[in-house]
């Protein structure tokens, strides 16, 4: 047995260095080791450490207390493990091998799955569905009867002492381990640990509620938070189409006959303007058509909201009062805008020249094709999280029945799946691992989510050319996809049913097996349009942009919420209170952050591009009534003049910038480090660093076409490419120019 000591570390370790904290990989098996042959204090020193090998020794438990965090690989098989509840300290942890350890049991690897929350490989299989099952499935329903033992036996002593406490806690946690009879017999012993640790919880949560904070918003929040009433929310009378040659205003005449059928995407403001019986008036373009000019389902409901005219007075009243306050907000707002994009200074404004036009999506491969609407793209992430290596190239685009993968550099169109009957309107790329068998270590791989008209999503591998699974995610069509890329299996899915759905898509092997688990359900008011995580907490809090507003809400899972969430705030913007039976701006059709804070949001009526700070925006406390909270502007960017809707921008936070197309088939760009505080001061909205103009590509049989609305822009993260869609079936790509 060799004792541990820096010098042996320092040898077994790799990369070859002299510093502890420098070490990614430790090899320490078959040494004979046991629990107290490890050195809690120096092995802490392993900041760096990715992977550590311990087999083959005589541990029967690891020290408690250990704190590795960069760990995700641990083997631990041939040993003597008797426990695993001293694992938990090691968070990070991604794969364990506790093979040929004859005391662990099932209820053992369930205790891992829940432990450990990142835990994805457990003895070379993927587990994440089944642990992710455990860990908020499973649990809730354990919860759900935990409380159940609480309401009927037990209540709270008046007054509460620390010896009634605990008493009342022990009694409870015996009680509940007795009656809470759940899942099968063989893992009995999980579940009576799970129930003793969420009886604590659920107990603790009685006797140490959270307080309330007082409601008061501060001066800038209620003077910018007033808006008007609009008891109609009525939508601009575009041109009439019906003599437009532009193919996007022409009828659908592919569309099938059943208005069940018929494309939903992009046509929730018709069909929200809609009786029932109005089922015909889905049938034209489902993205420009014209709106009616009454709102016959949603009038009344508007006129039933006073609370917003009482906004209005209330800001009236203060006016006077607030101007001191305003210019204060103004200067705390530039200087908040300035300090957000210190971290992207150093990026200097792109030169980007278009390179490729493709026509990948027509309907039979048909050049003539310049009717198929084309909705959304995204380039493949980097295997490499940290960004190392440079950006992909490879951009995914989908629109009418097919989903392509093109080679920017080339332009060549490297994957495509036709799904006849499809209409795909998202997709979002994640990154997951493959487990292999045989011992062999997880890879990660790159997969492809795609949904649209038929609320399925696709399952798609592009490297291997394999679409290896569907499932259904709503009866209706879906709208939106979008995966947590801090926990690749989770996917988001928002469809016309008006809810958004959190999934476990867990890993697949070998052969493409996999399991797709149901974990939460956000319901909400209107179709959603676009779903964001923010940067710094993806795994708690969700904003989606839909016809009616911008909502925010708590997606943490494991807590005492349900698996059924409402919404926890509605984030407003000052252009709210210029509406009237005219004009409504609640609908946000752009939404994406810039940094970890800044977020760019948008709204088609209103020809600017708000930049808003999320973290200042969510520190205030909502409205006890209504749950708004003001967001707290701090610059508001020129957009195009238009009435055309759903025309999404999008942002490259590693350069800087924010892109968004507009009806002409033109793109504007600000490279928001650029902007100068002279240029915050004016009041004005601030100018596009550039917009650039649509190629005009020429037709052999339609000669030069004409500029088209830009539904859709992607950029890679190092802005070598920017990718458009267009709503006339073509693909445009655009290439930064290397300055000399």
């Amino acid at each position: 047995m060799a004792k541990i000591t820096e010098k042996l570390l320092l040898e077994k370790g790799s990369p070859k260095t002299n510093k502890l904290e420098q070490i990614k990989t430790l090899n320490l098996s078959g040494l004979g080791l046991k629990p107290q042959d490890l050195p809690v204090g120096l092995l802490s020193r392993l900041r760096s450490l990715e992977r550590w090998d311990l087999s083959g020794n005589r541990l029967d438990e690891l020290p408690k207390n250990l704190e590795l965090p960069a760990l995700c690989y641990l083997d631990l098989s041939d040993n003597q493990m008797e426990g695993v509840t001293t694992l938990e300290s090691l968070s990070s942890l991604e794969e364990l091998k506790m093979e040929d350890n004859l005391y662990i049991t099932v209820s053992d690897n369930y205790k891992l799955m829940v432990l450990l929350p990142n835990l994805r490989i457990h003895n070379g299989k993927d587990v994440s569905t089944n642990a992710n099952h455990l860990r908020f499935v499973y649990s809730e329903n354990l919860r759900t009867r935990i409380i159940a033992v609480w309401e009927k036996s037990f209540s709270l002593p008046d007054p509460i002492t620390a010896e009634q406490l605990s008493a009342l806690e022990k009694n409870f946690v015996k009680t509940a381990r007795q009656q809470v009879k759940y899942g099968p017999s063989s893992v009995s012993d999980f579940t009576k640990w799970r129930v003793e640790i969420i009886a604590k919880e659920y107990l603790r949560s009685l006797t140490e509620p959270k307080e309330e904070p007082e409601s008061k918003g501060s001066p800038d929040t209620k003077e910018n938070c007033a808006v008007s009433t609009s008891t109609k929310r009525k939508q601009p009378v575009v041109v009439d189409t019906s003599i437009s040659l532009t193919p996007r205003k022409k009828p659908r005449s592919d569309l099938p006959v059943s208005p069940v059928e018929a494309s939903p995407r992009k046509s929730c403001l018709s069909r929200r303007l809609q009786t029932p019986t109005q089922t015909s008036a889905v049938r034209m373009s489902p993205r420009k058509t014209s709106q009616p000019p009454s709102t016959p389902t949603r009038g009344p409901a508007r006129a039933e909201a006073p609370r917003r005219g009482s906004k209005v007075r209330q800001a009236k009243e203060d006016d006077g009062a607030g101007i001191k306050q305003r210019s204060r907000t103004e200067l705390q707002r530039d200087a908040d805008l300035l300090s957000s994009l210190k971290s992207c200074s150093k990026t200097q404004p792109v030169c980007l020249k278009p390179l490729h036009v493709l026509q990948c999506h027509s309907k039979q491969d048909s050049s003539e094709d310049f009717s198929t609407q084309l909705w959304a793209c995204a380039f493949q992430p980097l295997p490499d999280s940290t960004g190392a290596g440079g950006g992909s190239r490879l951009v995914a685009t989908c629109g009418g029945d097919s989903l392509c993968v093109i080679d920017c550099e080339t332009g060549m169109v490297m994957k495509k799946y036709k799904v006849p009957g499809e209409e795909f309107f998202s997709l979002s790329w994640s990154t997951v691992l493959m487990s292999r068998g045989g011992g062999a270590s997880a890879q990660h791989c790159s997969i492809l989510a795609a949904g649209g008209k038929r609320g399925l999503v696709k399952l798609i591998h592009p490297r291997n050319n394999v679409a290896y699974g569907e499932f259904r995610a709503s009866r209706k069509a879906l709208s939106v996809l979008r995966f947590n890329h801090h926990q690749g299996n989770f996917l988001f899915t928002g469809s016309y049913d008006k809810k958004i759905v959190m999934w476990d898509i867990g890993g697949v092997d070998s052969q493409y097996n996999y399991k797709v688990v149901q974990l939460l359900v956000l319901e909400i008011s209107t179709t959603p349009l676009h779903i964001c995580l923010p940067p710094t907490s993806p795994s708690s809090h969700l904003l989606t942009a839909c016809e009616d507003g911008l909502h925010c809400y708590n997606t943490l899972l494991g807590t005492n919420n349900t698996t059924k969430r409402t919404e926890e705030m509605e984030i407003t913007f000052p252009i709210y209170k210029k509406e009237d039976k005219h004009h409504d701006f609640h609908t946000i059709d752009g939404l994406s952050f810039l940094t970890d804070d800044i977020v760019a949001s948008k709204n088609y009526m209103h020809c600017s591009i708000y930049l808003w700070s999320w973290s200042r925006t969510k520190a205030q406390q909502p409205d006890r009534k209504d749950r708004t909270v003001c967001a707290v502007v701090l610059a508001e960017l020129q957009w195009a003049n238009t009435e055309i809707p759903y025309l999404a921008l999008n942002t490259c936070p590693g350069q800087a910038y924010v892109v968004c197309g507009d009806d002409k088939g033109r793109l504007w760009t600000y490279h928001v480090s650029s902007l100068h505080k002279n240029s915050l001061h004016t009041g004005k909205p601030i100018l596009p660093t550039e917009v650039l103009e649509w190629p005009t590509p020429v037709s052999k049989d339609h000669g030069q076409v004409e500029g088209p609305s830009i539904n859709s822009v992607a950029m890679d993260p190092e802005l070598h490419f920017l990718v458009a869609l267009s709503d006339k079936n073509m693909v445009i790509v655009w290439k930064r120019e290397v300055s000399s």
